[in-house]
């Protein structure tokens, strides 16, 4: 063998020794348009992207791509979750908007290490931040989260009864079927009230039929003659306390509304003393008033 290709023994070559290899990163595809994307072929690339997510730094180009294009290729999947609310009456973009942030938030926290499906993690994420807006912005009453989980069981319990049987259920009904107490299922009847309100400018119906006025004209207003009847229930007592005169005089001044000169002729006194004696009977009333008060 020739010199030139003997080592000695024990001798490093005077050759380096090559740096051990190291995977290249992945490249991530370009995609132009990622909301036309096919939802088999955007589980397949959200795979890419959340790994390569993982490895990039936050707030670089190729960072932001790989993100944005995620969120709007997995819009799709918002829009399924969505479409289990459209029953309500809010606006389906403000539903979006809000399923989209939860989108948002299972991308940043998704971990590719755990081996579980995105979108195992990225639906409870989507569906929680709806049923979220819902609970915060759409009861006209504030009532607590406990009271408004509980209307959605208690309609829930209603439709199944209401399948199995023609009757309405009542409240001792639901609470059965739910395993409750029936106070507890009085609690979320009165507070499924405060869920949902109406403009009393809105035309009354009936029947299915509109009829002439406003739902305004059906809520009763405070009585003016209220107070003047409350008033004499709580003058009977002190009036009964006055001797026959003075009730005469208040009866004729107060119920036929004789002036003090009429009542001074009809009675052979001056008009003076039945000033004097009107005046002394009402401060009698007035002081057994107050002293109510």
């Amino acid at each position: 063998m020739s010199s030139n290709s003997t080592l000695t023994v024990g001798t490093e070559p005077e050759t380096t020794s090559p740096e051990r290899a190291v995977p290249a990163p992945t490249v991530l595809p370009q995609i132009q348009v990622p909301q036309r994307v096919a939802p088999s072929d955007a589980r397949e690339l959200s795979k890419q992207f959340l790994q390569r997510l993982q490895e990039l730094e936050e707030g670089t180009p190729e960072y932001q791509y790989a993100r944005n294009t995620l969120i709007e290729m997995n819009l799709t999947l918002v829009r399924y979750v969505a479409r289990r609310f459209s029953s309500r009456r809010e606006s389906m973009e403000d539903v979006l908007q809000v399923g989209t942030i939860g989108l948002i938030k299972a991308i940043d926290r998704y971990d590719p290490s755990r081996d579980v499906e995105f979108t195992t993690l990225a639906v409870p994420y989507i569906q929680g931040e709806i049923k979220r807006f819902f609970r915060d912005t759409t009861w006209s009453v504030r009532v607590p989260r406990r009271l408004q989980e509980l209307r959605i069981d208690l309609a829930r319990a209603r439709e199944e009864l209401e399948n199995e049987g023609s009757h309405e259920p009542t409240a001792a009904d639901l609470a059965a079927h739910l395993d409750l107490e029936e106070e507890e299922v009085t609690e979320g009847l009165v507070a499924g009230n405060g869920y949902d309100c109406d403009s009393i400018d809105r035309p009354i119906r009936a029947g299915g039929k509109q009829q002439t006025g406003l739902v305004a004209d059906l809520i009763g207003t405070e009585d003016p003659a209220l107070a003047l009847a409350e008033d004499v229930q709580a003058l009977k007592p002190h009036l009964a306390k006055l001797d026959d005169r003075e009730r005469t005089l208040l009866r004729m001044r107060f119920g036929a509304e004789m002036t003090q000169a009429e009542i001074g002729k009809e009675l052979g006194l001056s008009q003076m003393h039945i000033s004097r004696l009107l005046t002394r009977a009402c401060t009698t009333l007035r002081k057994g008033l107050m002293a109510e008060g």
